[in-house]
Order: structure tokens, then sequence, then C-alpha cells
């Protein structure tokens, strides 16, 4: 899709104002614009937009209400809501409030089309001066990967088409690819994974891929790969059940953040584990109080069928632990407790470290991509002993859920590893500027920036 124009042609300028600054700003124009913005009652509020004539009644200028401090989505409805045209800002005279309006720009000009008449972009900016261009770029390439790979039916986005598509991202980007596949996992002990995955058609695997060179620090992303999560036999109800082609979502945003780390060259020994799987329904599923052993060796107790993610994470992280990684960070769109406690837009943070927990979200804040952290709160540890195992992946109780499945996690990760587990929705309920509804990239942005930051890039 194409977005930006390099051309230095004739363009509509769209000028940021605030609130408070548009009265200074319309003092400064001739009587004509001073009276339409009054008549038509632009009051500059944040997201806000005034399309302004010229003489002959063409559009002359727009102007665009933005926030005294500039927010990334309040330019986010201008690509799909102005004329035909090309555009150029006024007003962003910085590194910081170009990138930022611009990206808000880019991301409002996504749709998800594959699958009907596609509705052409017939907006264009010019790169502003002091843009980072480059930034830019690659997040909105990763945003759009993520928003894609989400909002795809299950259909088209089981295990082996994310398995397809992981492969093509590493030999674009000159990364090392490998798959465990179906009775491959159980002969080289993951069989956690299998167990999850193996009444599906669509056999589970465990995606790897790394990049980078072997002397610089190791970070590990480990992404949730449900790509479609029925429950189980504890079966979702079909309100419970619609959405589920998002359930992939973590693996989604490990991959977007990525993207973005090996565009931007960052000096990181990079993995990504994916334990892909569908958790259908058929003769050989798994069933509740059946025990399954882990690749660390712990066993756990199925205490519901739909707790299915923690289960698959367990081997996933028993690996990237394996290898003494001086980070990992894992994405999942695990619990809806999390959902309860913080709503939809905002990924629950939870982590063994306390400095990489101020480290993110620091990182999230400054790129206004926020992360909140909730406890790892070892006085709910006894939830989650298993009767006939060590584990039980549903605890009895159905208070602090989020937190018991961060506990869970946990227990497959090295004490003296930094960890960080982000708990996410992926999703947008609703359109909104820059956010159009369906799949959607949370914390992305926050866990690229800490990367480079942890690295010192």
């Amino acid at each position: 899709m194409k977005i930006f124009s390099s051309r230095r042609g004739k363009t509509t300028k769209v000028s940021a104002v605030t609130k408070i600054g548009l009265k200074k700003w319309m003092a400064s124009q001739p009587l004509q614009t001073f009276n339409w913005i009054k008549k038509v009652g632009f009051d500059g509020t944040s997201g806000s937009m005034c399309l302004v004539p010229g003489e002959d009644g063409s559009l002359e200028q727009v102007l665009v209400g933005v926030s005294d401090s500039l927010k990334i989505w309040d330019t986010g409805g201008l690509a799909r809501d102005l004329p035909e045209g090309n555009y150029s800002f006024v007003g962003f005279n910085d590194k910081g409030t170009a990138t930022l309006a611009t990206l808000g720009w880019a991301l409002g000009a996504y749709r998800f089309d594959r699958y009907k008449k596609p509705v052409p972009l017939k907006t264009f900016l010019q790169w502003p001066e002091f843009c980072d261009k480059k930034q830019v770029e690659r997040t909105v390439e990763a945003i759009f990967l993520v928003r894609d790979l989400i909002n795809t039916p299950a259909e088209d986005m089981g295990p082996s088409e994310l398995e397809k598509i992981t492969r093509s991202l590493a030999k674009k980007h000159d990364a090392k690819f490998r798959v465990i596949r179906g009775k491959q996992l159980l002969s080289q002990n993951y069989p956690a994974i299998h167990a999850i995955g193996r009444a599906s058609d669509d056999a589970p695997r465990l995606i790897d891929v790394t990049w980078g060179k072997t002397t610089h620090p190791k970070v590990t992303l480990v992404g949730k790969g449900v790509c479609f999560d029925t429950g189980g036999l504890d079966i979702k109800p079909a309100s419970g059940m619609k959405f589920m082609k998002k359930d992939m979502g973590g693996a989604a945003h490990v991959l977007g953040v990525a993207s973005m780390l090996i565009s931007a060259k960052a000096q990181v020994r990079l993995r990504v584990l994916i334990p892909a799987v569908e958790n259908n329904i058929a003769g050989n599923s798994i069933r509740p109080l059946d025990v399954v052993r882990t690749r660390n060796g712990k066993t756990i107790e199925i205490g519901h069928t739909d707790a299915e993610g923690r289960v698959i994470l367990a081997d996933a992280l028993s690996e990237a632990a394996r290898e003494k990684p001086g980070l990992i960070i894992d994405f999942a769109t695990l619990t809806g407790a999390a959902r309860v406690a913080l709503g939809a837009d905002l990924p629950a943070l939870f982590t063994n470290d306390d400095a990489l927990a101020e480290l993110m979200l620091m990182s999230g804040k400054a790129v206004q991509d926020p992360l909140w952290r909730l406890p790892l709160w070892s006085g709910y540890r006894s939830q989650i002993e298993g009767k006939t195992a060590d584990l039980t992946n549903s605890a009895d109780t159905g208070f602090g859920g989020a937190i018991t499945a961060a506990l869970f996690l946990q227990e497959f990760v090295e004490p003296a590893t930094s960890w960080a587990h982000i708990d996410l929705m992926a999703w947008n309920s609703t359109t909104r500027p820059g956010r159009p509804e369906g799949g959607e990239a949370m914390g992305l942005r926050a866990v690229y920036q800490s990367i480079l930051n942890w690295i010192g890039q």
C-alpha cells in the first residue's frame, strides 16, 4: 500500500493546532478563514479536523486538532477521512513530533481487505522534513504484519500457514529457520506442545528462528501461537469462540518485534520461538485431569482444557531458558482476567526483574505504547500446585487469574534470567482513529524500544 509521496509537488497543507493555540493561529489568518472556522465550530479538540476552502471553493488547507503534548492518534484519522489528494504537514518542526505525527497518519491508512473489494487509499502524505523515515517504515511494516496475521481467519492461518509466513520472514532477513513438527515434538522432548495440538489435522509444531551475531547479547522472544482455540473438550460458548482466530496474537507480536529489530540492525543475537497449535476437539483431545509432561520435567495436571496457552508456552519457555539468554520476553493472549483488570487496550506486564520492569514501563511511556505492571505475587503460588502432578493449569479459585497464569509460566524460566511476560488483548473491539476494528499490535513498540535500551543502542 502506498501511503507516502517523496515528490515535492503541490500539496494541501495540514496545520496542527492545539485547543489553546487555536485563537492565536486564527488571529494570523485572513478574515475569510477566520469567519469560516468560527462558522463550522472547529475548536481544536485533539483528533478533530477542519477543511478550509479557498476563494474558488477548492480545498485550500486542513486544520487538525492535536493535544498540547502530541499524541500518536491525533493524526490517526487523516489518511482515510481526508478528501483525495496529496498533503503535507505544517507545525511538526522537530524529529519527535514529525515522526509521531507521520506514524499516526500511516497507521490510520490500514485496512484488512483480503476477502472483499479493496477500498483504495486516495490520500498521500509528503514525507515531512524532520521525520525519521526509516523508523516509521519499519514500525508500519511490523504493525501491519501483526494486524494482517491476527485478522486472517484460522482457515487460512493455521500452524502450517504461520510456519510458512515465518519461514518467508526468516529468508527475507537471512535468519536461520527450524521447525519441529508433529511426532518429532515427542522424540525431541516437547510433549506439552504435542499434547495440546495433537487433536488437529494441522500438526502442532515449534517454530524456531535465530538471527544476529553470537557475540551480541542474547534476547529470546516467545509467542503463543494458538491459531484457533475451541476450548478443547471444555468447549467455549459461541460468544467466547467467535474471535479465537486472534489467539495467535502473541506469535504475531514476536514476529513484529523481530522484524523491527532486524530492520534496525539491532546488535542482538535474537531468537524467536513460536509453539503453533490448534486447540481442537477430536478422539485424541487432551482431557480434564490428564497429566502432561513438559520439556523441563515438570508435570501439569489439566484442570481445564481451555487453559492451553500456558501449557504450550511451558515447553517453549523451557527451551528459551536452556540457552541462558540475557533476556526472555513472551507475548500471549493468555487470560480474560488481565482484560477485566486493565481493560482491552492496556497489556499486563509481569516480570521477575524490577529494573527490567522500570525500563519497559519507561520505554512504553516514551513511545506512547503503554504497559502496566501487575505483581508476580508469590502468595498465590499454592493455587497452581497440582493434586496429581507438580502443577495445575487452572487454579480452583477464579481470583487473580492473570497472576496465577504468570506464576505458572515463571515455573519454566530460570530464576537468574531476566524475563517479562505480556498478557494482551491484541484486538480492537471498535474502530477509532488509527486503530480499525480487528487485530492490533499492543506493546510491540514498547518492547522494541525496551530491547534497544536494554542493549544500549
